[in-house]
């Protein structure tokens, strides 16, 4: 007899969801990164409104004029209290600068990228390009990625999200991405990876993606490009290398 416990299985949230009020599963150290400086700017968003509040109560309830009938100078003005209001702020943008400093740093840094692939934007779908590679003809392998319509998806595949052809990677493999236009400003997004380009037309835009663990992730255009905005998703897949050479292999073949 064979049981599927299930709470031993993890399953990835790597898709949007309705509703969606939090993040999607991380699958790459950028979005891991992206979490925690949110995290952290969130726990100094939470003690300052705490403190404002209390702050704003406190006057409201102690000094209010059935309670306070004498105004005092020193409520008026205040050397101190000024230093510590105008200082206060300034160091904890300083501490919520460091982190953000590094992380954008981070981000921007495309590190010994092992695959080059060209994404170009379209109304209203991607094209993708693997530049190092060069097939029988000779010429690089390319292809049009369109979203499925909602009436021949199949069983398990999503609306608005699933696409005809994926973007293809190894898992745990540094990837160059150059994103540029063909023809207004398009954005790509994949927000798992923790990538979020635009793409302007005349322009390359250069990102790096790294997947860490095997799997599929949807991103959609996040720039309004037009009256199908909504109807260009994307999709990568993540494989071992196996798999990726077997792909590469049918498709140069």
């Amino acid at each position: 007899m064979f049981t599927v416990l299930s709470f031993l299985n993890t399953i990835y949230n790597d898709l949007a969801q309705p509703w969606e009020l939090g993040f999607q599963d991380g699958a790459s150290p950028g979005f891991t990164g992206i979490i925690d400086l949110h995290n952290t700017i969130f726990f100094y968003l939470v003690i300052i409104s705490i403190g404002v509040f209390w702050i704003l109560g406190s006057i409201i309830y102690f000094y209010k004029n059935t309670n306070s009938l004498i105004v005092h100078k020193y409520l008026n003005h205040g050397t101190l209290i000024e230093l510590i209001w105008t200082i206060t702020p300034a160091l904890i943008l300083i501490a919520i600068a460091f982190p953000s400093f590094r992380l954008l740093y981070l981000l921007d840094e495309v590190t010994s990228p092992t695959i080059t692939i060209k994404v170009t934007g379209h109304q209203w779908y991607w094209s993708y390009e693997y530049s190092d590679y060069l097939t029988e003809s000779g010429e690089a392998i390319e292809y049009d990625s369109y979203m499925i319509p909602e009436s021949d998806l199949e069983l398990g595949q999503f609306r608005l999200l699933d696409v005809d052809q994926k973007v293809i990677i190894p898992v745990d493999t540094h990837i160059r991405l150059i994103v540029t236009a063909a023809d207004v400003l398009h954005d790509y997004a994949v927000p798992s990876l923790g990538v979020k380009l635009d793409a302007v037309p005349g322009r390359l835009n250069q990102a790096s993606m790294y997947a860490e663990r095997e799997g599929v992730f949807y991103g959609q255009c996040s720039e309004i490009c037009g009256v199908y905005h909504g109807f260009m998703p994307t999709s990568v897949e993540s494989v071992s290398a196996e798999k990726y050479l077997s792909w590469l292999d049918t498709d140069i073949g």
